[in-house]
């Protein structure tokens, strides 16, 4: 008895820890983002990368940090798990419930480009990781791939502006009072982020150990829905404030940085390259192909993501986690 009451104690403990391990990841990516965009506009560099690319980097710092975490402490399979798991969440889960909500409407002109260039990234991964293996070379590759992205982002930024008739840049007086804040919520920001991911991984880890079920499985359903809660409020209060094209250029923005930059460092930061599972090559690749083609098909052919697209995504998405 006094084993079992332990061990009960021990599972509480742990999921306490990895509770808390979520919140500050997603606490310090706010902070780190708010911060990022402050200095962005007080340096008049918010044109072009930054606006554009910062709030799709924001939303996946989590993933970032905790797939280069896992796979730089050995466990790469948890790497891949949790950015593919975080791809399908986006899409299956997030446009799921959102379109559940409201319907979709995509305004966006760029979702076509961008929705070919996400099911191109995980068609590529795919290819690389037949033989089981992402090695060195496609690691870098992977790397690369995200310099479309950022061109894409330019261009579109560019063409907002010249609507907007270019309002000029805040590069006001910066206050003293401002500048500590913010430079506080940029370090404080980044560290919470990165210990909180270390604390994701390991009681991740000690999850699976105690539950005897596959790292593997907890990183594509406990780290990836958890990561992915960033990309979820943000979307969920685009949705209700009728912002939806931030929330669908999120979550575009955010897959094609889960298969490129995260996939493409954990594989840097692992010695032994990304080991692949059968059911990352069986199940978790195809899976995400399939609700990535919904989403793109829909939104290319009819111009918006229904209600009824929005429960045959999350009802797949639930047929996945119970498979």
């Amino acid at each position: 008895n006094h084993s079992l009451e332990g061990d009960n104690m021990g599972i509480w403990l742990t999921l306490i820890l990895f509770v808390l391990g979520l919140i500050m990841t997603i606490k310090g990516g706010d902070w780190f983002i708010d911060a990022s965009i402050w200095i962005a506009e007080r340096t008049g560099i918010s044109s072009g990368i930054i606006a554009a690319t910062i709030i799709s980097l924001a939303t996946t710092l989590p993933e970032f940090f905790v797939s280069t975490v896992a796979s730089n402490e050995g466990f790469s399979e948890m790497a891949v798990g949790n950015a593919l798991g975080s791809y399908t969440c986006n899409i299956a889960f997030i446009v799921g419930i959102c379109a559940l909500i409201k319907p979709i409407e995509i305004r966006d002109n760029f979702f076509g480009i961008k929705s070919v260039m996400m099911l191109t990234n995980l068609f590529v991964f795919f290819m690389f990781s037949k033989d089981g293996l992402v090695n060195d070379r496609e690691g870098y590759f992977l790397l690369i791939l995200i310099i479309p992205f950022i061109i894409m982002n330019i261009l579109e930024h560019r063409q907002s502006n010249k609507r907007k008739n270019k309002i000029k840049g805040k590069r006001s007086i910066i206050n003293k009072k401002d500048l500590t804040l913010n430079g506080f919520k940029f370090l404080i920001g980044g560290a919470l982020i990165v210990y909180g991911a270390h604390i994701l991984v390991d009681t991740g880890v000690e999850i699976a150990n105690i539950l005897r079920i596959p790292k593997q499985v907890i990183s594509l359903t406990l780290l990836s829905i958890g990561t992915s809660l960033p990309e979820l409020v943000t979307s969920l209060f685009a949705t209700i404030k009728n912002q939806q094209n931030i929330s669908i250029g999120n979550i575009l923005g955010a897959n094609i940085l889960n298969l490129s930059i995260i996939m493409g460092a954990s594989q840097l930061v692992s010695d032994q390259g990304l080991r692949i599972t059968h059911q990352t090559l069986f199940l978790d690749i195809p899976m995400g192909i399939a609700v990535g083609l919904i989403f793109a098909l829909t939104g290319i052919l009819k111009g918006k993501i229904s209600r009824i697209t929005g429960i045959i995504l999350l009802a797949i998405y639930i047929l996945y986690l119970l498979i």
